[in-house]
């Protein structure tokens, strides 16, 4: 492939790439947005430390 056909084939192309570039943005300000519009809803902000299953175990101490 020439230099020169190699810059045609790439001018072909830079114009696809921005056009997914820019519906790759809008998608993820879209889920940006429903991730603060949704976030009093989240299980792992919605559940007090005490009452969390998975919470790591305190070891038992006596004095």
């Amino acid at each position: 492939m020439s230099g020169s056909s190699s810059i045609t084939a790439m001018e072909k192309v830079v114009p696809q790439f921005r056009a997914h570039r820019e519906k790759v943005c809008q998608a993820a300000a879209g889920v940006k947005q429903f991730c603060v519009q949704n976030a009093q809803h989240d299980l792992l902000t919605g559940v007090s430390s005490s009452t969390k299953p998975f919470r790591p175990q305190k070891a038992c101490s006596f004095l």
